[in-house]
């Protein structure tokens, strides 16, 4: 792999970390703490949805991360030729 592959390879890395880390702090700080009063106004399941993020929302959507990242980070292993057998 040459240094621009690399290079390209660790920044389109980054990035997708980036977003998935901004993703994962929005649900799990800004719609568990922070929305928590606007978000009680909707009910899911007869629970208010700030709780609900709170408590189950943010793991929910954790666990959706991971099998994103997962599947982009294959996708980007094809993409630089860098994929495991």
């Amino acid at each position: 792999m040459t240094p621009e592959n690399r290079a390209g390879y660790w920044r389109a890395n980054l990035g997708l970390l980036s977003i998935l880390l901004i993703v994962w702090f929005i649900v799990s700080y800004g719609f568990g703490i922070l929305l928590v009063e606007p978000l009680n106004a909707i009910k899911l399941g007869g629970y208010p949805l700030g709780f609900w993020f709170a408590q189950q929302g943010s793991i929910y959507v954790f666990l959706v991360l991971i099998f994103v990242y997962a599947t982009s980070m294959n996708k980007l292993d094809k993409k630089f030729e860098v994929e495991e057998d």
